[in-house]
Parts: structure tokens; C-alpha cells; sequence
């Protein structure tokens, strides 16, 4: 192991202020904090203490000896760890480039030195502290672009048309690996993905290309590979549904299925990976919908969108549909307040929003802003996003092109042993 090194930089980026004036360790007298007690826990006792640390605590916990800063790389800790750290639903933000500024670059790319990169570093928001935080996505190469999110890991696809290259990126600590091309040439597919301790899975669908200037929904390529030594590499195929229109790029995985937006009409396509068979679920109110998008929240999928009745005398308003266990039926769970819609309205201009939910929380992030609101399921409690200090510090010039900032539900994880899985049968 490498000798303690103060200066080393850490994952998080992060500022925090001693309230206190009167602090003096040699006067406090509180009993709690008494060094002889502490001083004698046992080492095991001391490791549950900081398994329990949110991600920025344990990172500047790191600093205090030589032994808590190698619990990072020590098997019986991160085993530990995985055991009994509970749950953080917080969310990354990441610049995104639109659709419209990648098929620009690719239209005008036969010089330099195509390094036009906006996504170098992540913003992370823990929703319960309303606290941010920076990650650095410096190891991920140019030419990828954020897709999806889950277990710790990051998903990242290669924009290219052609074959797709997907990286999967812890950016706590640093520790990345690439799937298998896919089989077949896509431009923009839709990426869903679902990691636990054991497996992965990873399915990609739409935007087949059927000639160099065309695509065309056609098919789906799964991925998946356990501890119990299965796996399937590309290996399982599923025709989409007719006439379907995918919202490129996201995929919500819910108990087992993949579910993402159809449009024109709006409707929901659902996926069982299990069946390897997709079918299509009507959406509530379709005609009046305006930006829907889906979450997971919970365990439960949950549609979000705004309703205009322009013909009809009922008041704008932006709602949340819970599905039902039934996988056909939805009921409506929450209704944006009126007051609040008629200052968000204002605020998104008709921009559309982007819904992204976590555990108890859901975020609706404006189009072209950095602006959104917070939902809290459990409290039914709305209210605006504090600004994100690190917006226009970031050392990544965005060379002048259109980003914007895209939202994934981002569970942090010190541990991920899937990567070393996968270096097993891809490696």
C-alpha cells in the first residue's frame, strides 16, 4: 500500500464551516466524548462506525490515520461495508450535449482533435441535506456519453453510429471497465440497466441502423452475466413492437422489467427481461400529456407529466400517476399545487422538464436550465433545488456547444464487486 499522503485529492469536492467558537478539546467535558472510551473500542466496533458514513464523511475520515485511510482497500471492511452501509437515493447531474450538437460534431469532424469534452465531472446532490457535491469523470475517454445509472456504477455509451461501446464507471473510486460491443449498429438507442453484488444486466433497444442515414426501431440486445456463472453476451434478441417511437436514451428498471416512453400516441413500453417479450401499457390522460417522463420510486413506476385540457375547463397542473400491480392500471398519487405549477410553468417556458426519481425522492430538472424541483413522496412536500455551486467553475469548456444537465438516480457505493466479475468473463 502506498505511504499516507495528505495532499492526495479526494472524489468530492466539498466546503464545510465549524460553527462553534468555543470549541477546545482540552475543555470539553462532554461524557460521551470521552477519549478513554473511545480510544478502546475495538477495531471491528470502530469499522461498523464508519461503514455507516455518507460517502464525503468516510472520504474525510480517510485522513485521520494510516489504517482508516487503507479501509478503502482492506476485503474484510468493504465486506462489511456492503453488509450494513444503509441507502443513499441521492442523484448525478452530468453535461449532456443534445442530439442536435452530436450530429453537428459528426457532420463537421474531419479535423482536430475531437476531444470536445462537457463530461469530465459530476455533480452530486444528496437530497436530504440539499447538499452538492463534485465527482471527476477524468478516466471515462471522450466520445461517450452518459446513459444510465445503477448499483454505484455509472453507464456510458459511445456516440459513434455503428456498434455500441458501453463502459461501467465507479467514479469514488476510480475503478472502470468495457462490455462487449453490441451486435448490432445503432445511432441513439435507448439503455436500460440494473446491477446488484452478483449480476448485471444491461439491455439496449431502438435506433437500429437500417442505412447510414436512416434508423428504425427494431430490435433489442440483452446482456447479462451472473456469480452463478451464467451469462448471455449480446446473446439474446427481442423484436420492439410496431410503429413504436422510443424516447432515446432512458430506461427505467422496475421489479424485473425495463420500462420507457412511446410516443405518438404517448404510451408506456414495458420489457420483461425474464419473458424476453415487450408489450405496450395505454398511459392515463394520453392525449392531454405534455413531457412525460417515467421513474422508479420505491419500487413502484410512476409517471410524470404535465396536463393541458386546453378545451376543457380544467386548470393546467403537473401530476404523478402511480402504476398498479395489476402492470396495467394507474392511479393518479400526487398533484402539483397550483401556486407552484404556475411558477414552474413560468420558469420552463414550454421547455419540458426531465423527471428522475430515487427512493422517496423525485426531481424534475427544467430543459436548458439548471433549475428543479424536489418531490418528497413519504412527506408529500415540494420545493426548489438549491443552485449547484460548481455550474460555471467547471475546468470543461463546453467548446460552445448545447449542454444541458442530465439527471440519474445515483446510489454512491465504495464497493462494487461486479466489476471484478465482469473483468472474469470479459477480461
Amino acid at each position: 500500500m502506498d505511504a499516507f499522503n495528505t495532499s492526495m485529492p479526494l472524489p468530492f469536492s466539498y466546503t464545510f464551516t465549524i460553527t462553534s467558537s468555543s470549541y477546545n478539546t482540552s475543555t470539553h467535558t462532554n461524557p460521551w466524548m470521552d477519549v478513554r472510551i473511545w480510544s478502546k473500542l475495538p477495531e471491528r466496533l470502530l469499522d461498523r462506525v464508519i461503514a455507516f458514513l455518507p460517502p464525503p464523511a468516510f472520504f474525510r475520515a480517510r485522513s485521520v490515520c494510516k489504517r482508516w485511510y487503507g479501509l478503502l482497500y482492506c476485503s474484510s471492511f468493504l465486506e462489511l461495508y456492503m453488509q450494513i452501509s444503509p441507502s443513499h437515493h441521492w442523484f448525478l447531474f452530468l453535461k449532456h450535449r443534445t442530439l442536435k450538437s452530436y450530429i453537428c460534431r459528426a457532420n463537421t469532424s474531419s479535423g482536430g482533435n475531437g476531444d470536445n469534452r462537457t463530461n469530465c465531472e459530476g455533480y452530486l446532490f444528496d437530497p436530504c441535506d440539499a447538499a452538492w457535491y463534485r465527482l471527476s469523470f477524468n478516466l471515462v475517454p471522450s466520445g461517450f456519453y452518459p446513459a444510465s445509472s445503477s448499483g454505484g456504477l455509472v453507464c456510458w455509451v459511445s456516440d459513434e453510429a455503428g456498434a455500441k461501446n458501453l463502459i461501467l464507471f465507479n467514479p469514488l473510486v476510480d475503478s472502470l471497465i468495457q462490455l462487449p460491443p453490441t451486435l448490432r449498429p445503432r445511432l441513439f438507442p435507448s439503455i436500460g440497466l440494473t446491477v446488484s453484488p452478483t449480476s448485471v444486466d444491461v439491455t439496449v433497444a431502438g435506433d437500429d441502423l437500417i442505412s447510414p442515414y436512416a434508423v428504425k426501431n427494431l430490435s433489442t440486445e440483452s446482456f447479462h452475466i451472473d456469480a452463478g456463472g451464467f451469462y448471455s453476451i449480446w446473446g439474446t434478441t427481442s423484436s420492439l413492437p410496431r410503429l413504436c417511437s422510443l424516447e432515446s436514451g432512458r430506461m427505467v428498471h422496475v421489479d424485473g422489467k425495463f420500462y420507457c416512453m412511446n410516443y405518438s400516441p404517448f404510451s408506456v413500453l414495458a420489457y420483461d427481461m425474464a419473458a424476453n417479450k415487450w408489450f405496450k401499457i395505454q398511459a392515463p390522460m394520453r392525449r392531454f400529456l405534455r413531457s412525460p417522463g417515467l421513474v422508479e420510486s420505491r419500487g413502484k413506476l410512476i409517471l410524470v407529466a404535465a396536463v393541458e385540457k386546453s378545451k376543457l375547463n380544467v386548470p393546467k397542473s403537473l401530476r404523478l400517476w402511480g402504476l398498479q400491480d395489476c402492470g396495467t392500471t394507474w392511479v393518479e398519487i400526487e398533484r402539483m399545487p397550483l401556486q407552484l405549477y404556475m411558477q414552474f410553468a413560468e420558469v420552463e417556458g414550454g421547455n419540458g422538464f426531465d423527471p428522475v426519481g430515487h427512493g422517496e425522492f423525485i426531481v424534475i430538472m427544467i430543459r436548458g436550465s439548471d433549475k428543479g424541483l424536489l418531490f418528497d413522496i413519504c412527506r408529500k412536500r415540494w420545493r426548489w433545488i438549491p443552485a449547484c455551486p460548481y455550474l460555471g467553475s467547471s475546468g470543461c469548456a463546453n467548446n460552445g456547444e448545447d449542454a444541458e444537465l442530465r439527471g440519474l438516480a445515483y446510489e454512491p457505493r465504495l464497493a462494487t464487486p461486479v466489476i471484478s466479475l465482469l473483468s472474469c468473463f470479459t477480461g
